[in-house]
């Protein structure tokens, strides 16, 4: 009865946490689309060149959620109510220091970061133009990804899920009136994709209403150790969002000497598509880190090992699936964002698919994992996979396949760096493994 209940749980929370964090990433493939179909290949390079930025303001959001949800759960299991909204408020604090930083960004220097990014005088403007909104709405990103993890973590998971879908869906509906009808441009794109997280946190507004709402604003000073609770534990969910803007920023310099503007865009057709997958690993982990951190929170280990395993079968059935559906359908699934029928543009972007996305398994392994060791207040763990797959493996790795092979090395660098952080997370789960089983700890094995 105990593994039926945990089984309805882990289908209950992750499902409902996948399809919000798809919602986000169809939200970010409807403006590659529609920047597309009304700006062309500069319009489509501009955004690829700008999409890192928001991986840095999402990542932040995520850290700063994450890090301070796996405490309140942590805390709400243990009965410890005060330190619960002691932890809420020094997160919003976190988030108002970090949101400043982003708006004055904003304001005083988009050519600057769009030129340090890679955009020559063709598409600097378009550029400069994206960056800017984009970090003027960081507030909004940030206390969206903030809100989304509190919530859900209070027991409330179909909420963050209607809340992200209605603001992914009012973002592709805004996307194409902006773009098309008003004739509004890459300013339209991202006004409409800044206006998302807006909507998503009035559609959570209900829940501080409610009497089940666990987690309040409080007047409290800034506690030194919940702030370092919160970076630490939150640091891997920021680094995996980083990561993909670091890889994306090598990647294009890259690309722009081997394939120029056209091997960009052609980039950010995969990146895009990749972002969509992701999100499915991301919203599996998400939905899992509530469970894991509660029953850790209790000492109820073996639901914290079945909870796991569940997580991993998921993630190699839709790693199988997703995969033979990109390779069979990568040629029309190009066409759909090469509106001027661009034929080293479709080229370069078909062989990308097929090969880029070898990862995807790996890419779910890493996340599910790193967030496990998160949840369960590991954060060493989680640090050394999230930093080797971000930093220290594919930015070499990326220059010396390209220098090998051009554009196939670029394209199987990332395949290689998530299959190696993979076999080096596995090894370090099963040393965890050994001394938890000899001192008589949390978890036994599980993958």
């Amino acid at each position: 009865m105990e593994r039926q209940s945990c089984m309805r749980d882990f289908v209950h929370y992750t499902i409902l946490s996948v399809l919000g964090t798809l919602g986000v990433s169809c939200y970010i493939l409807a403006d590659t689309f529609f920047v597309s179909k009304g700006l062309g290949t500069n319009g489509l390079t501009a955004l690829n060149l700008a999409i890192p930025v928001y991986n840095f303001i999402h990542g932040t959001g995520l850290m700063l959620g994450m890090g301070g949800a796996t405490r309140f759960s942590i805390c709400k299991s243990q009965e410890k109510m005060e330190e619960v909204d002691r932890v809420y408020t020094n997160t919003i604090y976190l988030a108002l220091l970090f949101s400043g930083v982003f708006v004055l960004l904003g304001f005083f220097f988009p050519r600057q970061l769009a030129a340090l990014l890679g955009a020559d005088t063709s598409v600097l403007e378009m550029t400069a133009t994206y960056l800017r909104w984009l970090l003027l709405f960081a507030p909004a990103f940030i206390l969206n990804d903030i809100w989304l993890c509190f919530v859900r973590n209070d027991g409330s998971p179909q909420l963050p899920m209607i809340a992200q879908l209605i603001g992914s869906f009012a973002n592709i509906l805004l996307d194409y009136i902006f773009i098309f009808p008003m004739g509004m441009g890459i300013f339209g794109a991202i006004f409409a994709t800044g206006l998302s997280p807006v909507i998503s946190i009035v559609i959570m507004l209900p829940h501080w209403g409610r009497k089940k709402n666990t987690f309040h604003l409080v007047k409290t000073k800034v506690r030194k150790y919940i702030i370092q609770q919160d970076l630490s534990l939150g640091f891997p969910s920021l680094i995996a969002q980083v990561s993909s803007g670091i890889v994306m920023i090598t990647f294009n310099a890259i690309i722009l000497k081997l394939a120029g503007n056209t091997g960009v865009a052609a980039y950010g057709v995969v990146a895009n598509i990749s972002l969509v997958v992701a999100a499915v690993y991301t919203g599996i982990a998400q939905g899992i880190q509530p469970l894991v951190s509660t029953f850790y929170g209790a000492g109820n280990n073996r639901q914290t090992k079945e909870v796991l395993k569940y997580a991993m079968v998921t993630l190699f059935s839709v790693s199988m699936i997703a995969y033979l559906f990109i390779f069979v359908f990568a040629d029309p699934i190009t066409a759909v964002f090469n509106s001027e029928k661009n034929l080293e543009l479709q080229q370069i972007s078909v062989t990308g698919l097929k090969l880029y996305f070898i990862s995807i398994p790996f890419v779910g392994y890493n996340i599910i994992l790193a967030t496990f060791f998160t949840s369960i207040e590991k954060a060493l763990p989680a640090h050394i996979l999230s930093i080797l797959r971000g930093l220290v493996l594919i930015i070499p790795m990326a220059f010396l396949l390209s220098a090998l092979w051009k554009m196939t090395g670029v394209w199987l660098a990332y395949p290689i760096t998530e299959f190696l952080t993979a076999l080096l997370g596995f090894i370090i789960y099963q040393h965890k493994n050994k001394q938890k089983g000899t001192t008589g700890g949390q978890y036994n094995t599980i993958i």
